[in-house]
């Protein structure tokens, strides 16, 4: 059920009207102003996480690649080390 807003029965705004329609546009701000530093807080805490997901996801993509070109040097050689010994059996024959 929706709540409504009551209808003045005065004419004219009092002060008394005027400090009780002040008193709970503040008690909403205050709500909301609560709500919106929650939402910072967590928004805060998900930007901690994935700054520490995007350095575990740098380390580890620059240890592969450290991996890959070691592993590229290593073919190469024996690739060499291969064609050295095709060489000298071809020279014992």
């Amino acid at each position: 059920m929706k709540k409504g807003a009551k209808k003045p029965t005065e004419k004219y705004v009092t002060e008394k009207t005027f400090e009780k329609s002040m008193n709970s546009i503040a008690k909403s701000f205050e709500h909301i102003n609560a709500t919106l530093e929650r939402h910072e807080e967590v928004l805060q805490n998900i930007l901690k996480e994935i700054k520490i997901i995007h350095e575990d996801h740098k380390d580890f993509r620059s240890s592969i690649t450290n991996l890959y070109s070691e592993n590229l040097l290593r073919d190469r050689k024996i690739e060499n080390l291969i064609a050295r010994v095709e060489r000298l059996e071809t020279k014992i024959k």
